[in-house]
């Protein structure tokens, strides 16, 4: 069974609550719970972590190294500037997907640009929490894709 891990950086533990008019009212537990509910439908593990800290996320990353098989993250913030994560990503070099809620083309200059997008293997924006599921279901493809 692939086992995939879902990453959520820093101010996503207050979705549901945090501007609803960008990001929807929808919690980051509900979202979770969906995903949980997809995985079993696409036959994958999942694990979700979610931390405002950077190296938090670092240490996770590091941890799915030889362990996971894909990761789905939302790195918030840290998207736009840690080089850190950046290259995590890269160092352990499990298939990555970047998701937004929002689409971060559309927003404020500064938001344009993603450090993480250069090692990911795609990235999915501005399609609300559904941006998560999608992200969910091109990975699996992407890992079943390299099994045939």
């Amino acid at each position: 069974m692939k086992k995939i891990l879902v990453l959520n950086g820093p101010n996503l533990n207050m979705l549901g609550v945090r501007e609803p008019g960008v990001y929807g009212t929808t919690s980051l537990q509900t979202i979770e719970e969906r995903l949980t509910k997809l995985a079993a439908e696409l036959s994958v593990e999942l694990e979700c972590f979610q931390s405002n800290h950077e190296g938090a996320l670092i240490d996770k990353i590091h941890e799915a190294f030889s362990v996971k098989d894909g990761i789905v993250m939302n790195p918030g913030a840290f998207t736009h500037y840690s080089y850190a994560i950046r290259d995590a990503i890269e160092a352990v070099r499990i298939p990555t997907i970047e998701v937004h809620i929002s689409n971060i083309h559309k927003r404020e200059a500064f938001r344009h640009v993603s450090v993480i997008a250069p090692v990911a293997l795609g990235q999915i924006a501005g399609l609300g929490v559904d941006s998560y599921e999608l992200g969910l279901r091109a990975m699996v493809s992407h890992l079943n894709s390299l099994e045939g």
